[in-house]
């Protein structure tokens, strides 16, 4: 027998379906084993010794590799074709060998498409494991444990509210934030465009005017309203002649066919998708054998790819659409041992597969690819220019219009916070013609700030600085979301508070670890490692001969002196220069009751940094660490006026966690934060806050009060212990009894309460062995897919929405060959106690009591350490 390993059952099934009866294919759902998360795993002081773990969800699985390659006579490892496909490969040799489990030939081979050619080609051209690669494998695994388990518990102890750090992750959180700095600090300028409004042969066109009064204008040329206003009245006056009719014919060229980079970003740009979710898509079309190996720097093809493309093209378009020679794409990638075939379908007869965001991203695999050997598109631009009778004022039109469409036909690529003003048609126009004028615009504008980075823009400019790699930059953006270091609001990124603090503190500390240079130049130093240029653990020390003694030093200070330091290198954000010119660190509170020394400061608490006055505990003046200067909230704080029932005052307050309003003092005070969905705040509205919770009636059915409240997740409405959400402040007060009794309803059919069934989040297909229809459900602990026979829990990191049917029979078949869950053993009843004839037995007995057990003294903290690595 002949054993292969892959990484997913589904790729299992695929090849198995292409090998004779002799082979038996096994998954190892990934990884096996890894570094365990504690301090030790690698070793710096025994040349970079590292112990490696095997999963304990992966028990089961591996024994059942390991007892198929006891009777096999030959391990073929088929595992992806890159670094990390040679590591799972390398895994598994070596646990093989270490169980003397391993067979006596034992051979590697790679495949970029899951096609019965590509494999059974493959298996015929085996290798042994790429050492090289497996080398730079150790190194950035080593490489980021270190940096991990070294600095972040530096930052546990001297960062309030910091949870880690991570070596490229840090990096792209830096770019994040320096983008929000840009921001913030970005000073609008204003300026004026004037366009007249013309018509030639009842097409309508704008023309722009380019030149005033004989000077010709930049874009802030007209910077206020006075100036615009004598240059759209001069349009408005004078009459405008076509002077010349400039045509030009412009080329474009289809792009290369798709990388893991762009396609991540042209996913993010035209579907809406998350990396995280294009990956796991990929995935499961490269499984399925829709698609070639989905993590690539390449961009060329296959030869025999470009001809069946080609002749893909020559069959549904006419011969102009095909160029006389094959495009070939040069790689930029800078290690050719890591850089494979592009992205592309693996049959070009097949412009459809699979189903719901699958078929989406198919479809653009599909154009990308076919375009990339299309002909190009070829456009003609024309501008006119018209001037007035003084020839002292000059108008101008632009517009492109399209030839021959070429690669457009299939495919055009998207592009990031752009502005094309030359896609307008224009008329066709003449010298000495005089086009009419329908009207003037004098338009005002302001300078924008750089925007703030969306999924695709971040990873491209990640590529473009070098740091990591494209098969990372998913699971390094899912960590900064999942660590709250940022948020996505209309899929562009915010710096958080936290992410922010983390930023400068690593920026003040550890300068040249956060340096784009540096961590671009590890890179770089790493893929010398996987072509065998450079040896990885020399490569380590060099790290760490730096990286540990500055961690050491860092830990050294107390948590006041590196907030005395944050405050200092922060205070130009934390304290922006004041409009009446006073010192920026004046507490607020001080100065408005008449108190002397109230100055500001960045302070450490339990939760993370906040503001702070020095006169504390007498000033209990705080805000949050993300307000730079009073931001309003401070300068507003205050008596808004009197509730009109108790007649005490309401005052609005700023504390550590935002403004909020308080009627009443010490126990009997009544406190309500301002939401954020509340712009014009008034006293009117206080008085609504504090009056919360609303009683909206009883329900129909119950009897039972609905209450409409506001707490820590935002509005919502609750009956009977169940909860209904809400969408504004506004809606707490607005709601009626009819819309909260539906919403009540419908929020317990979605978590499966009452009697309501609950309804599927997603309908898959049949699973291909119970042929029961696989569905994806909301379950009391968690969302699960099911197939009526088998449950199996999605996990956390996968959004049940996004769940694909590959994934779901991957799920459940593994839930499945768990067996049944295992009932927890009921405690047996205590016996009934036996008649007083028979007592004196057992109470004999029960005179013997066990000695009390001492409390064992508490271990130090060396030796817990040290229980802990053993």
């Amino acid at each position: 027998m002949q054993l292969v390993i892959v990484e997913s059952p589904a790729k299992a099934k695929t090849i198995e379906k292409y090998l004779g009866k002799d082979f038996k294919v096994l998954a190892s759902y990934g990884h096996v084993r890894d570094l365990p998360p504690k301090d030790g795993s690698v070793r710096p002081d025994e040349d970079f010794a590292m112990d490696w773990e095997l999963y304990r969800d992966k028990q089961s699985r591996f024994k059942e590799i390991s007892d198929a390659a006891k009777k096999a006579d030959r391990l073929v490892l088929a595992t992806d074709p890159d670094r990390e496909g040679e590591a799972i490969s390398w895994h598994v040799r070596e646990l093989l060998g270490k169980r003397k489990a391993l067979p006596a030939k034992v051979e590697r081979v790679t495949f970029n498409a899951i096609t019965k050619n590509a494999v059974t080609e493959a298996m015929g051209r085996p290798r042994d494991l790429d050492h090289d690669l497996i080398d730079a494998y150790l190194a950035r695994r080593a490489l980021d444990y270190l940096y991990g388990f070294t600095l972040s518990p530096v930052l546990w102890r001297r960062l309030p509210g910091a949870k880690s750090a991570g070596r490229v992750q840090s990096v792209a959180l830096r770019l994040i934030v320096d983008r929000e700095r840009e921001i913030e600090a970005f000073k609008p300028d204003e300026y004026w465009s004037v366009v007249a409004k013309m018509e030639q042969d009842g097409t309508a066109f704008d023309a722009r005017l380019v030149r005033f009064d004989g000077e010709k204008l930049d874009k802030l040329t007209l910077g206020n309203e006075g100036s615009a206003m004598k240059a759209k009245e001069a349009v408005e006056q004078g009459r405008f002649t076509i002077q010349e009719i400039e045509t030009k014919p412009l080329t474009r060229n289809p792009s290369p066919p798709f990388t893991t980079s762009t396609l991540q970003q042209e996913a993010a740009r035209k579907l809406g998708f998350s990396a995280s979710h294009t990956m796991r898509l990929a995935q499961s079309l490269y499984e399925a054998g829709a698609i070639t190996y989905m993590r690539t720097d390449g961009v060329q093809m296959d030869g025999s790819a470009i001809s069946a493309c080609r002749k893909a093209i020559s069959e549904r378009y006419d011969g102009h659409y095909l160029p006389e020679k094959p495009r070939h794409y040069s790689t930029k990638a800078k290690n050719a041992q890591e850089a494979h075939e592009a992205i592309r379908p693996t049959n070009f007869l097949q412009s459809r597969a699979a189903s719901g965001d699958e078929a989406k991203l198919y479809d653009l695999i599909f154009k990308r690819a076919m375009a990339s050997q299309m002909a190009p598109a070829r456009l003609e631009r024309t501008t006119g220019t018209l001037l007035d009778a003084s020839g002292r004022h000059e108008l101008r039109a632009t517009g492109q219009v399209v030839k021959f469409p070429g690669f457009f036909a299939v495919y055009q690529e998207g592009r990031d916070d752009s502005e094309d003003e030359d896609d307008n048609l224009l008329p066709v126009m003449h010298k000495g013609d005089c086009p009419a004028k329908t009207g003037v615009e004098a338009n005002q504008h302001f300078t924008q700030p750089p925007p703030r980075f969306s999924e695709a823009s971040l990873v491209k400019r990640l590529e473009e600085l070098g740091i990591g790699r494209p098969s990372t930059y998913a699971s390094t953006i899912q960590t900064l979301r999942d660590r709250e270091y940022v948020r996505m609001e209309k899929n562009r990124f915010f710096a958080e508070e936290s992410g922010r603090l983390l930023t400068a503190f690593l920026e003040r500390f550890f300068e040249r670890y956060v340096a784009y240079d540096f961590t671009a130049g590890m890179e770089d130093e790493l893929d010398e490692v996987s072509g065998g240029r450079e040896e990885w653990k020399a490569l380590l020390e060099q790290f760490w001969r730096d990286f540990k003694p500055k961690t050491e030093e860092v830990m050294d200070r107390k948590p006041s002196e590196v907030t005395e330091v944050l405050d200092e290198y922060l205070s130009d954000f934390l304290f922006p220069p004041r409009e009446d010119g006073k010192d920026p660190r004046t507490c607020p509170l001080c100065e408005q009751e008449g108190r002397e020394g109230g100055r500001l400061a960045l302070r450490g608490g339990k939760f993370g940094a906040f503001v702070a006055c020095a006169n504390y505990p007498e000033c209990k003046y705080t805000r949050r660490f993300a307000q730079p200067g009073a931001d309003g909230d401070a300068a507003e704080d205050g008596i808004m006026g009197k509730h009109p029932e108790t007649g005490l005052e309401i005052h609005r307050k700023t504390g550590r966690f935002g403004p909020y309003v308080q009627m009443g003092e010490g126990k009997d005070a009544k406190r309500a934060s301002i939401p954020k969905d509340l712009p014009d705040f008034d006293l009117e509205w206080a008085i609504k806050l504090l009056s919360l919770p609303r009683i909206v009636g009883e329900h129909p059915e119950t009897g039972n009060e609905i209450e409409a409240n506001i707490g820590r997740y935002g509005p919502y409405l609750r009956h009977d212990g169940k909860y209904a959400k809400l969408q504004t402040t506004q809606d707490v007060f607005d709601t009626g009894m009819n819309a909260a009794v539906t919403l009540l309803a419908e929020a317990a059919n979605r978590k499966g309460g009452g009697r309501a069934k609950a309804e599927p989040i997603k309908t898959l297909g049949e699973h291909p062995t119970s042929g029961g229809e696989m569905k994806v459900m909301p379950g009391r602990y968690g969302p699960y897919v099911t197939d009526g026979t088998t449950n199996a829990t999605i996990p956390k990191d996968m959004k049940p929405e996004d769940v694909t049917e590959a994934q779901a029979i991957e799920l459940i078949d593994a839930r499945a060959a768990k067996g049944p869950p295992k009932k927890k053993a009921r405690k047996k009843a205590a016996p009934k106690k036996k008649a007083a004839a028979k007592k004196a037995p057992a109470k004999k007995a029960a005179a013997k009591k066990a000695p009390a057990k001492k409390k064992a003294p508490a271990k130090s903290k060396q030796a817990a350490k040290k229980d802990a690595d053993d």
